[in-house]
């Protein structure tokens, strides 16, 4: 089986001028047990101007984090030493890592993956066979900040509290932890209180015209940032208009 599609202008031998290049993209973690998948993955993103630090194993991608923490993860789900799911899992439990951005590689593709992994706390989920450009554009999507994450202001209702500036949320005054891509989401909702917003304006506004996501994908980070507000009984402020959308409203 193919694990990628090549397209003109990508090559894979590495070179002085890729082990050079500039992180002026940030800087990624491949996590792939594969060493040939692996290198292609973390060259063509090298020549992109990204910086790439590679890993085989769980315990090798733990190690990498804690050392520097990374701007993005490439994630496998099946490693030699342990899952990636659970790797997943345990970046999201740790402060320090609770807001990685976080993208799953893997061949379970099916829905029912697809849903375990977004709901395991991933960003985004690709299954191989991949592109390369469709890649590369999936990673630029989750790391461009949305015009929210800009702003200095604070949006407040109903007791639920969010500060861009702080990146904090809190609950008639309790914390709530939220993902990255949680926050962008409920920061851009509060910000259009009362408006109803589709699926497909919810990925433009929140993960970028670029981005290639599913517009199911909306509907498993809607589920997430619900479940994290039910602690303050505030996730019927995240509400569904059928047929139609999402939108804030406190009463």
């Amino acid at each position: 089986m193919r694990l990628i599609e090549r397209e003109s202008g990508y090559t894979t031998g590495r070179s002085s001028a890729m082990r050079g290049a500039t992180s002026r993209g940030g800087t990624l973690l491949v996590v792939e047990d594969d060493p040939a998948l692996r290198e292609m993955v973390a060259d063509n993103f090298r020549m992109a101007g990204y910086g790439v630090r590679e890993a085989g194993d769980v315990a090798e991608a733990r190690a990498l984090v804690d050392e520097q923490l990374p701007s993005l993860v490439l994630l496998d789900w099946m490693l030699p030493d342990g899952s990636g799911f659970e790797l997943l899992r345990s970046l999201r439990r740790d402060d320090r890592t609770a807001e990685l951005p976080i993208i799953m590689l893997t061949a379970r593709s099916d829905e029912p993956d697809r849903v375990r992994g977004l709901n395991g706390g991933a960003d985004d989920y690709v299954g191989k066979p991949f592109s390369l450009r469709e890649l590369e554009a999936r990673v630029r999507a989750l790391l461009r900040r949305s015009p929210t994450d800009d702003n200095s202001g604070v949006y407040e209702a109903g007791g639920l509290k969010v500060d861009v500036e702080r990146h904090t949320v809190t609950a008639n005054g309790d914390i709530v932890n939220l993902g990255p891509t949680e926050f962008r989401l409920l920061c851009f909702l509060m910000s259009h209180p009362e408006r109803v917003f589709s699926r497909t304006q919810l990925l433009d506004q929140v993960w970028g015209i670029d981005a290639y996501i599913e517009e199911r994908t909306v509907d498993v980070h809607i589920r997430r940032l619900r479940k994290n507000l039910e602690a303050g009984r505030m996730d019927s402020y995240v509400g569904t208009v059928r047929g139609v959308g999402y939108r804030f409203a406190v009463s």
